[in-house]
């Protein structure tokens, strides 16, 4: 097992009426391509011209799209506000199903997470094949939560907490920690999920940089210093960074070492998983970078 599959929405956003390919999910897997990992890429896309547009953008990045995912009548799309800070806000227009199983080969690791992990009635086959796939895969998750498109918030939090649970390795900002869980510090959510299931559970929180929590302890980084274009894509350039470094931890049969790692190994993978964000907002939209511009700025290169 060497490639990883992402279950989940890829739309078209649509900035100061530019279009854009996009989608939380869609950019962990393009990402992770970018950066010569193979992935399979399970999404509901239209066979239109948007539809079209989004199956040829992963095909450049290297992932590859599973087959069945252009079954829907129409590409979602996204329409997205930024705001004088760089943050953007979004309205949705998405139909978020799924149905059969996925032809893929058993994963190295499976990851989900935003729309796709509470929209129904997709987000019950999500979890379905989640459980399917624990057997071989690592489970990771990002609830990337989407407050305007979500109906029952009760709901939505019970299947976030069952996700959680079944988990080993769960990204959130402190932000999505504060809708989830408004009765609470960030960190002590956190703390609590670290307890229900996950090996690992990391806290992002913009510019004061990122808190990772694992059985050895916790461990910080502080926010790289970037001129923000805008912040589309920066948790997915986390998630997608994280994952990164951390591959040698993935895999079911890695489970017990990914549990006993190492504040040294994990606050690592946080730095890495830091600076694939920064990168991503100093660029407009989504463009998460190559293995090249990693290194060429890890090694003080880069512009």
């Amino acid at each position: 097992m060497t490639r990883g599959l992402v279950i989940g929405e890829a739309l078209i956003d649509i900035v100061d009426h530019v279009e854009h390919v996009g989608g939380s999910p869609l950019n962990v897997a393009v990402g992770l391509a970018r950066l010569g990992r193979g992935v399979d890429f399970l999404t509901r896309i239209g066979d239109d011209e948007r539809g079209r547009r989004i199956a040829e953008y992963v095909k450049r990045s290297g992932a590859q799209l599973v087959p069945g995912s252009t079954s829907a009548d129409r590409t979602p799309t996204a329409v997205a506000t930024i705001a004088a800070d760089g943050s953007a806000a979004y309205t949705f227009d998405l139909d978020w199903q799924l149905s059969g199983t996925p032809e893929v080969t058993p994963p190295l690791f499976a990851h989900t997470g935003s729309i796709a992990a509470v929209r129904e009635p997709g987000c019950l086959a999500v979890a379905a094949l989640l459980d399917a796939y624990r057997v071989s895969a690592t489970l990771t998750f990002d609830p990337n939560v989407r407050p305007s498109f979500i109906a029952d918030g009760d709901m939505a939090r019970d299947r976030i907490a069952r996700l959680v649970e079944r988990s080993d390795i769960v990204k959130a900002s402190d932000e999505d920690l504060r809708w989830i869980d408004p009765e609470h510090e960030p960190e002590w959510t956190a703390r609590a999920w670290l307890a229900s299931g996950p090996a690992v559970v990391v806290v992002t929180m913009g510019e004061r940089g990122a808190l990772a929590f694992c059985e050895a302890g916790r461990a910080r980084v502080a926010a790289r210093p970037v001129a923000v274009v805008d912040t589309v894509g920066a948790g997915d350039a986390f998630m997608v960074g994280l994952l990164d470094a951390l591959w040698g931890f993935l895999g079911a049969d890695r489970r017990a070492a990914l549990r006993r790692i190492g504040l040294d190994a994990l606050t690592a993978a946080l730095e890495s998983a830091s600076l694939m964000s920064a990168l991503t907002v100093g660029r407009a939209g989504a463009d998460l970078p190559d293995r090249a511009a990693l290194r060429a700025h890890s090694t003080g290169t880069g512009n």
